[in-house]
């Protein structure tokens, strides 16, 4: 069940000047484990909320929250940004129909040995 872990009491200010209210929030993800992401509401009631992927995976939900209580200020500044940043847009390239000149990359120099070396042996 998805839940809000800290309601904090602090104002984050946006790179737009809009003030943002941070909560952390968690769940039980598929894999058993707890996740956990910051939401931000708007102080102006025309916005809509926005958040982060996730931030954390923890062993369990007390671990989790351990987390959202140490989040600060810095913190809640970068993942505002996060959450509100455009997707960057991911160009695919072309397909190319040539095939490598070797099996593998180039295997490590071969040093001498330390008789060798001395020019023993």
């Amino acid at each position: 069940m998805t839940e809000v872990l800290v309601e904090f009491d602090t104002i984050v200010r946006g790179e737009d000047g809009g003030r943002w209210i941070p909560r952390a929030c968690g769940r039980p993800a598929d894999d058993g484990l707890w996740e956990g992401w910051i939401e931000f509401e708007s102080t102006d009631p025309t916005v809509k909320p926005v958040r982060t992927g996730r931030e954390t995976e923890q062993h369990d939900r007390g671990t989790l929250l351990y987390w959202a209580e140490g989040l600060t200020q810095i913190y809640f500044e970068g993942a505002l940004k996060r959450a509100t940043a455009t997707p960057p847009v991911v160009l695919r390239p072309a397909e190319i129909d040539v095939k490598p000149a070797f099996g593998g990359p180039k295997p490590p120099p071969v040093r001498p040995s330390d008789g060798e070396a001395r020019g023993g042996g």
